[in-house]
């Protein structure tokens, strides 16, 4: 058992990347996850040996519904469809976009849209519902933006020459964006398509770069991010000081992280095989730690 309100669910020798709550039943959650913390390729001494696997968890009892793996690559983020129960979208350490559905266990994917030349770091399905498109973000500096019934991608954003670890659509403001890379600022920043020329909002206070965001369910102003730091933080653009929570569940660095879309619960994943999962519905919250010391300095985030 973690902090008060934090209950931990397992994804057997698969290390966390990322995760997100069905938006059609409550009690679900799917995991991308790799083995061998997603390390492949002859530098390594891991050819073939870094295969991904999508979990789907019961948030409530901890059982894994259903669970397929993947050869092609680690899985490195997951998003459901917003129009379909079944359907998830994952991205992989070959630069693909891959479409399940969920109610064939053990099928391979049923979509599989390859643009990207790296790593694809972030997918995100739009939850405004006023159209279906899906942003993702690669290690090949880019975020592009996909409408899946189509082979190719609809628009393609350059972000200077850093990696980009992530790009999420807003579920309350369509067409803005929150995006973080492997730059030098260690910040998170807030995007609207039809001008980017300057961000939105920018949140600074992780000790190590932030791996991923999201944008609360329920609360248009509020987001949480996950980090090299072990951390995970929510902010909340409003405020003059943003920085509203800081929580440290996790051994090793914190990789995904949602928000419920049914209540006030959000959900973080880890490389220590864990998943820690906060609920806000009591009049006292999850305990709040306070920002730890820095950790050692980790080598160069692989993927």
């Amino acid at each position: 058992m973690g902090e008060k309100g934090v209950r931990l669910l397992k994804t057997p020798e698969h290390h966390g990347y990322s995760l997100a709550f069905s938006p059609f039943n409550p009690d679900l959650i799917a995991v991308a996850t790799a083995q061998n913390f997603g390390l492949m390729g002859e530098d390594f001494g891991l050819m073939g040996k870094g295969g991904g696997r999508l979990f789907i968890l019961s948030v409530s009892t901890g059982d894994v519904c259903s669970s397929v793996g993947w050869d092609g690559g680690g899985l490195l983020d997951v998003a459901w469809s917003e129009n379909a129960d079944a359907l998830v979208v994952t991205g992989d350490g070959n630069g693909s976009l891959l479409v399940w559905d969920t109610s064939h266990s053990q099928s391979p994917p049923v979509g599989v849209y390859s643009e990207h030349s790296k790593d694809v770091c972030s997918v995100s399905w739009s939850q405004t519902r006023d159209s279906q498109h899906v942003a993702s973000a690669s290690w090949d500096s880019t975020i592009k933006i996909w409408d899946l019934n189509h082979k190719h991608s609809l628009r393609t954003l350059t972000v200077g020459e850093c990696l980009v670890y992530e790009a999420v659509w807003s579920p309350h403001i369509p067409g803005c964006l929150a995006s973080v890379s492997a730059d030098t600022h260690r910040d998170i920043r807030g995007w609207d398509l039809r001008n980017t020329t300057q961000p939105i909002f920018v949140f600074t206070g992780h000790n190590y770069p932030p791996r991923r965001i999201k944008f609360s369910s329920f609360l248009e102003s509020q987001l949480a991010s996950v980090s090299y730091d072990f951390t995970t933080r929510i902010w909340d653009y409003k405020l003059a000081s943003p920085l509203v929570h800081c929580f440290e569940n996790h051994r090793e660095f914190v990789y995904g992280v949602d928000y419920s879309p049914h209540g006030p619960l959000l959900a973080d994943c880890a490389w220590d095989q864990t998943v820690a999962v906060y609920d806000f519905s009591t009049d006292s919250p999850p305990t709040m730690t306070p920002p730890p010391p820095p950790p050692p300095p980790p080598p160069a985030p692989l993927t």
